[in-house]
């Protein structure tokens, strides 16, 4: 791959949500789905993990804000395999939106689906790691590499480290998902309830993190699409940058990781060649110690067993040198 002059790629904006229990997440995540699929002429297509969208699909004329139904494609389920396969028949041109709510389910569905043993405590081995997290990390490129907008809704889960005392204590908040999912959208905005000076609790959003450094570390009361307008604007309105297929990539690596150890075996293989011929070509001990100066530097390279073969190979060559020079047979 050669360096090019670097260009923005992001046409799709993908975000990640997180927070308690009625924190707003799910109809924050609506108000923004519907805007942007309204300003490209798209659907939503929501997964729906706990049927939390229910009320909102409905209108309700008592609700204060948004009293209508909104309009919007689901499946229900949390099977991570049912999720990637309606992904990956997505029509873009169709459904340029997708929700995930809640992420939380998803990770643990897919740990829950581990049928190898576990360990005594009932806890997952390391050797489990692997097959769980393949087929979320397909999951996760689908959602940021897809051609359509993705909203990541995930529960709020706490960080814990120990103190000086070797105390345990809660020392921050996270999204309740895969360790790194939090990290990889373009936004992360933690939903927690405002109490305002009358008393009465209003949805707000803190933006943990917003790449294009708009509305990083920012509170807002009651977000809304609106709110991410700034942010939408530098958006491109070409096709979304991809990082593509996690296994077609790890097998791309895997191919060139094959073909650099059969390198190093041929160089290694030469190298061994070379040496051992000028050690059994030697005549005296001043040929025999030039032989033996090829190796320098390179027994890393050859490694333990041919670096030994030589050492045997020497050791015998220069017995039978000595033995001809003071005419021992």
């Amino acid at each position: 791959m050669a360096f090019k002059k670097a260009a923005p790629q992001q046409a799709r904006f993908k975000a990640g949500f997180y927070g308690k229990q009625g924190s707003g997440k799910t109809f924050t995540a609506l108000l923004v789905a519907e805007g942007l699929a309204k300003r490209d002429g798209r659907r939503v297509a929501y997964v729906d993990t706990e049927h939390g969208t229910d009320f909102y699909a409905q209108d309700i004329r008592e609700r204060g804000v948004h009293p209508n139904g909104f309009d919007f494609d689901a499946i229900y389920t949390r099977s991570i395999y049912d999720v990637i396969e309606s992904i990956e028949q997505l029509d873009s041109a169709v459904h340029g939106v997708v929700v995930l709510d809640s992420i939380t389910h998803i990770w643990e569905a897919a740990q829950a689906a581990y049928s190898g043993k576990r360990m005594a405590n009932g806890g997952l081995p390391i050797q489990a790691w692997g097959p769980i997290k393949k087929p979320y990390k397909r999951l996760m490129a689908l959602l940021l590499d897809g051609n359509f907008h993705a909203i990541i809704c995930g529960r709020e889960g706490v960080v814990m480290e120990e103190d000086d005392d070797g105390q345990t204590k809660v020392v921050g908040s996270k999204m309740k998902a895969e360790g790194e999912t939090a990290y990889e959208p373009h936004l992360l905005i933690r939903m927690k309830p405002q109490y305002m000076p009358d008393g009465s609790q209003k949805i707000s959003a803190f933006f943990e993190k917003d790449r294009s450094g708009i509305l990083t570390n920012k509170t807002v009361v009651e977000p809304n699409y609106e709110t991410f307008a700034p942010m939408l604007s530098y958006l491109g309105s070409g096709t979304q940058a991809s990082m593509g297929d996690p296994d077609a990539i790890a097998a791309h690596d895997a191919e060139r990781a094959t073909a650099e150890e059969d390198k190093k075996r041929r160089e290694s293989t030469a190298v061994f060649s070379q040496i051992k011929s000028a050690i059994l070509a030697a005549k005296d001990a001043d040929e025999l110690r030039a032989a033996w100066l090829l190796l320098k530097g390179k027994k890393t390279m050859l490694g333990e067993e041919y670096s030994t073969q030589l050492e045997q190979l020497k050791d015998t060559k220069k017995t039978e040198i000595v033995a001809s020079a003071t005419g021992e047979v």
